[in-house]
């Protein structure tokens, strides 16, 4: 039982991607073919070296070769698949080499601007990387010199897929198998980042050139509304507006709508690249601040700095007239064109809690 009278919390414990539970259960699995080994747990080695053991929830020959299976653990991150079990099936071939194959759970790639060519099943290239130099260290260690076929699934993963971003991406099927470091680390919001990018990718390789970076559902929907912006198109960045501007230095489209609550776009105003309460606040002195640009008397700049929260603040301005929200945006947007490349026309709007427009700086509509 967890001793909640400590005074200092516990660590966050790190958990292992699901690329590492492709490793060690295609490696179990190879290993029983050739070798005959069974065993409840493998070692394997991750990108940077470290080794690390993995238990293994079964490991049996089937019609087609073996197959092994484990649960994924993230640790102490909130990811979609912990507790998943990952699974591959391995098949020996004539061919030297390893040839993946998504099975049942695992997504396949139907979009160009992926990492990943189209047919090709969503195992990313690092965890491809990891198996295929297990397995050819196994077939040297054994004196085999044909190949593998790898089927790597994942129980449920169809329906876990939901959840996340892939189908936006044009990945259907299931799950991308994914880790470029073996590692999950709680609450770096690694993968998170990666499909912000991705999906900046596949717009643009599919031709679209006018994006919309958002902070949830109700602004998705407002972009939809305005412009009638295809999904493909709509990026769900959450908080982290930073991998969007950034992402942009790189792979530049032509032109930029961002649009949040009106308390996200105040903390994108205030120069934050991180708009999770955890990394940010809003700051009411600020809007105050900007409130008097705009015309606010000493008086509702006052009452600005004492309100409970940053929709309160836009009200009172709204009240009389302040047109706080524009004022606002237009910050937001001079600190987002100070990161993207000029050839980016950008635009922000600021929503309420009913995607409500109620701030606008930029000139597309």
């Amino acid at each position: 039982m967890r001793d909640e009278t400590a005074e200092q919390p516990a660590p966050l414990r790190s958990g292992l991607t699901t690329g590492s539970c492709a490793t060690a259960t295609s490696l179990a699995a190879a290993r029983l073919l050739l070798a005959g080994e069974t065993n409840d747990a493998i070692d394997i080695t991750l990108p940077k070296g470290k080794s690390v053991q993995m238990r293994l929830e079964f490991c049996r020959l089937i019609a087609s070769g073996a197959e092994a299976g484990t649960l994924k653990d993230a640790g102490d991150d909130p990811d979609v698949t912990h507790g998943a079990l990952v699974s591959a099936q391995v098949r020996l071939i004539h061919e030297p080499g390893v040839r993946f194959v998504a099975g049942e759970g695992v997504g396949t790639v139907t979009r160009p601007g992926l990492v990943l060519g189209v047919g090709e099943p969503a195992i990313n290239p690092v965890p491809r990387r990891m198996m295929a130099e297990h397995l050819t260290q196994l077939a040297q260690d054994v004196g085999y010199s044909g190949g593998f076929e790898v089927t790597v699934c994942v129980e449920n993963g169809s329906a876990l897929a939901l959840k996340t971003m892939n189908p936006r991406l044009g990945i259907l099927g299931g799950l991308s198998i994914l880790g470029t470091s073996g590692i999950v680390r709680p609450f770096s919001c690694a993968a998170y980042i990666a499909s912000i990018h991705q999906g900046i990718d596949v717009a643009r390789t599919n031709g679209y050139q006018h994006i919309a970076a958002c902070t949830g559902n109700a602004s998705e929907d407002t972009m939809r509304r305005v412009y009638q912006i295809p999904d493909i198109a709509l990026i769900e960045m959450g908080d982290f507006v930073g991998a969007v501007l950034k992402h942009l230095r790189k792979t530049p489209v032509e032109r930029l709508s961002v649009c949040g609550g009106f308390g996200k776009i105040s903390k994108l105003a205030a120069g934050h690249m991180d708009l999770h309460s955890r990394h940010s606040s809003i700051d009411l002195v600020q809007l105050a601040r900007w409130a008097a640009d705009v015309g606010a008397d000493a008086e509702l700049q006052q009452r600005i700095c004492g309100a409970n929260t940053s929709q309160q603040a836009l009200a009172m301005a709204s009240a009389v007239g302040i047109a706080l929200g524009d004022a606002v945006c237009q910050h937001a947007l001079n600190f987002a064109r100070s990161v993207v490349p000029t050839q980016v026309q950008v635009e922000v709007f600021a929503i309420d809690r009913q995607g409500g427009i109620v701030g606008h700086a930029g000139g597309f509509i």
